[in-house]
């Protein structure tokens, strides 16, 4: 409802295109735009001015404005991103395979996601989140680990829970996970291989994956060969698992690496 209105008295003074001179009767000056004047006023004209104040319109913006911050509050400020969930995926004797669950950032914006090693950021290492995993290699050999991962968003950092867990000794060979590459002859050899493999304990795989640790290969090529060396996996020859079984723990792999292999 609007209130009452305000009328002042004025007296036209000079007078343009575009802005007029208004006198008051106390002598007073203001410019006024000549546009809002009637037709046909000119220097010396009276003209009253009335204004009242729009309280309807008042309401009206001010129930925009809060509507406007309903749906902002609604959209982008009711949820929050979600810590990372972090899990072990693998673990050998030298190394780890973290991996952890989609990211939930709502509508925030990823700025960085960072792994943290027993309280210390490891600046070395770039965490790609939309792989959802890495691996840590050149870890000592029977050593326990912490590790967590650090979110940070345009909404804030989040820290995920933290992952504690120990390094296989040398002689565990549960933490060896082979894949196969090229043979002279595969069978009968990779048949006798997989059985060892499983005698002690271990795994294989038929492609190689980043929880691989060797490639157990008599011969160059082949796509296990081109993504063993792409993920700087150790390609080794057949008698590098015979001596880990025989030996009963984990043998150096360099005495072992196959010939052009890039190792």
């Amino acid at each position: 409802m609007a209130v009452a209105d305000t009328s002042v008295q004025f007296t036209v003074g000079k007078l343009d295109a575009g802005m007029a001179i208004l006198l008051t009767e106390d002598h007073h000056l203001i410019e006024f735009p000549s546009l809002l004047l009637p037709s046909g006023v000119s220097s010396g004209s009276i003209v009253n001015i009335s204004v009242h104040r729009n309280v309807d319109e008042e309401g009206r913006q001010l129930q925009e404005f809060w509507d406007l911050q309903e749906l902002i509050i609604n959209q982008y400020g009711k949820t929050a991103p979600q810590p990372p969930v972090l899990r072990t995926k693998s673990v050998t004797q030298t190394s780890i395979v973290l991996e952890w669950d989609p990211l939930e950032l709502d509508t925030a914006q990823l700025r960085a996601l960072e792994i943290y090693k027993n309280k210390t950021k490891l600046a070395q290492h770039h965490v790609d989140p939309s792989a959802n995993q890495i691996k840590l290699s050149g870890l000592d050999v029977d050593h326990e680990y912490e590790f967590y991962l650090v979110l940070k968003t345009s909404a804030g950092a989040f820290t995920s829970n933290t992952v504690t867990t120990r390094t296989h000794k040398m002689e565990n060979l549960t933490g060896i996970n082979l894949a196969f590459g090229s043979f002279e002859e595969r069978e009968p050899a990779i048949s006798d291989l997989k059985a060892l493999v499983e005698k002690v304990g271990a795994e294989w795989t038929e492609d190689v994956t980043s929880d691989t640790t060797h490639l157990v290969a008599q011969v160059p090529g082949g796509a296990n060969y081109e993504k063993a060396l792409g993920l700087s996996i150790p390609i080794v020859k057949p008698e590098w698992l015979i001596q880990c079984e025989k030996q009963g723990k984990m043998q150096a792999a360099l005495p072992y690496y196959l010939v052009n292999s890039g190792q």
